[in-house]
Formats: C-alpha cells, structure tokens, sequence
C-alpha cells in the first residue's frame, strides 16, 4: 500500500480522493493550477466550485507550489480532465520524481492526438513504457463518493502488482476496488460512455421515454464495444465495470454532468447555452469529437456518437438526429 500520495487536480474526483486518503490516515496533498482557488479550498476547507456541501478534514493538505507537490511522493494522482492533461504535465514533467507510479482518474480522449490520459502523460513525460502507469474508473459519481455511498471501481495497469497496490490503496469499507490489465479498455470505455449519456441526457429532455433510453444504452454499448476492439481492448471489459457499470450510472444518475448537459439539449437549448449551465467540464463534449475521428481512422461505425456529433457541432436539431437513428437500414442484433 501507497504511505505518500500527492493529487493534481483540484476538482471533485481529486478532492474526493483526498478525503478517502485522510480516512486511510494516509498523507496526502492536493495541487490546483490556479493558487487563487487552491487557498480558497483551503481556507474555506469546503471544495465550494467542485464538491460543495462537504467540510474537508484538517489533515489535508493543499499545495499550490510546483516544485513541492510531488516532493517525497510514492505515488501521484492526475485528476485533471483529459483536455488539459497536456498543458498541466508539460508544466509539471520536470517535478515528478523518478520512478514514481501514476494514476489518472481522468475519462476522455484528447482532441487531435486521440490519446488517452495514460498515453498523454507517457508521450508528455517520456516514459519508456506504461509500466509505471494506470488508471482507476469506474461508476464513481464524487457526490456519492463523499457520502460514503457503496461503489466500486477498477484499477488497470499493464503491472499486475502496480494495479493491485492501487487497489488495496484505494480500498474502503464503503468503496471496493478491483484489479484489470485491459488499460486501453478501461480507458476508451470510461469515455466513450460520457457521449451515451449525453444522448441520454437528450432522451431524457425530449421525454422519449424509458424504451427509447434503455435502447440506447444497449446499443450504446455495441458501438463502445466495436470501437474499443478495434482499438485493441478485450471484448469483456465492456461488460464490466468501466463498461455496462460506469454507462448505467452515467446515463441515470440526475446530477451526472454530461447527462444533465444533454437534457438542457433535450429540452430546447444549444449546446453553449447549455454547457455554460454547468461549472465542471463536460468531457462528452470534447470526447465526442475525438471518438469521431478516431472511429473513422479505424473504419468502425459509431451511429450514436456521429449523431450526438451532428446536434452539438453541426447544429443538427434533436428530432431529425433521433428520427435518422430510427431510419436506419435493418439488420441483425
């Protein structure tokens, strides 16, 4: 087990994370990008943009100094969303120490790369291979998590012993964490469900009804499931935790970030009026426009991901993408 962590990421995965180490009484630090907000969090010991309603502990700590936050770590957490994963290592690459193992808790796929958030940090910090990095998703919505809800997650490295150190680090009596070796999987599943639940989100706007989202979510996985095959992930990690788990609980969960998106979308707002709505960063957004590209690179149909595609960057209205959906030619199951 992990005896030193250090997040970067301020936001609510990062800020949760923090809170279940303190219960570990393991010591742990949190850096954010912007100082001015890190001591805001700090003084007020209440994540008020990000986690709000929830007293921080004492014991953690907020660092806002590049050249201290990893300082003595044994292991670092990215959470930062997966668009500004580059630009925040860039600046970090010369502080981590050597050696030590990353986890990323970030969901996306980054915009004209098509990288994932492991692959962003080994291309950005030069690592000669995945070894020392992994990556823990799963149905972890960060309010529930802050409640002690009962969850679970997984934990993927290439380094079996790596994902199970992360695993008995992260585990709680109320948050139970399992082992995989399929990163790309874990990864590509973890964001590629943020653009199902957008189309949730829309389903859930337009009141199409409960055949209509449950259709989606079914088929939804098909399409995450091609992809991620394609992409070189194994079949079952879709039918896992980071797959089938992370896309039920992101498509019906009402405070989900992308499904709240995609319902303001639903019910009669353009996509800026409705990603202005929210403070947090709505991945799917970005996500979707990359799993476009990557998806005609590997010649692999994704009809929902093209149609959520079509409404928020083609200004396509709802109901002629749900009705093309719908109009599709006929085939087997």
């Amino acid at each position: 087990m992990f005896k030193n962590i250090s997040i970067i990421g301020d936001g609510g995965m990062g800020t949760v994370l923090g809170m279940l180490f303190c219960e570990k009484k393991i010591p742990v630090r949190i850096w954010g990008y912007d100082r001015r907000q890190l001591s805001r969090i700090a003084k007020d010991r209440e994540n008020k943009k990000f986690l709000p309603g929830y007293k921080l502990p004492e014991k953690l700590i907020f660092e806002s100094e590049d050249t201290k936050i990893m300082s003595g770590a044994d292991l670092i957490v990215s959470a930062v969303p997966c668009q500004f994963t580059r630009p925040v290592w860039t600046r970090l690459k010369n502080e981590v120490p050597q050696g030590v193992p990353i986890v990323s808790v970030a969901k996306g796929v980054e915009n004209d790369t098509l990288l994932c958030p492991t692959q962003i940090l080994k291309e950005v910090l030069t690592l000669p291979d995945n070894t020392g990095l992994a990556v823990l998703s799963g149905p972890t919505i960060a309010d529930e998590l802050a409640r002690k809800l009962p969850a679970t997650a997984c934990a993927a490295a290439v380094d079996e012993k790596l994902a199970e150190h992360i695993q008995h680090t992260f585990s709680v009596p109320w948050f139970r964490v399992y082992t995989n070796t399929d990163v790309t999987g874990v990864e590509l599943a973890g964001a590629m469900k943020n653009i199902i639940a957008i189309a949730a989100g829309i389903i859930d706007g337009t009141g199409a009804g409960d055949n209509a989202k449950a259709a989606l979510l079914t088929r939804g996985l098909a399409e995450i499931t091609r992809l991620g095959i394609a992409c070189g992930a194994k079949p079952e990690t879709f039918a896992g935790l980071t797959g089938l788990g992370d896309l039920v609980t992101t498509c019906i969960s009402p405070t989900g970030r992308n499904r709240s998106f995609g319902e303001r979308i639903g019910k009669g707002q353009n996509a800026e009026q409705a990603r202005k709505a929210t403070e947090s960063v709505v991945e799917g957004i970005a996500t979707c426009e990359s799993v476009v590209a990557l998806a005609k690179q590997y010649h692999v149909e994704v009809p929902i991901t093209k149609a959520v595609y079509d409404v928020l960057f083609k200004n396509k209205p709802v109901q002629k993408a749900i009705e093309d959906l719908m109009k599709r030619r006929l085939k087997a199951e």
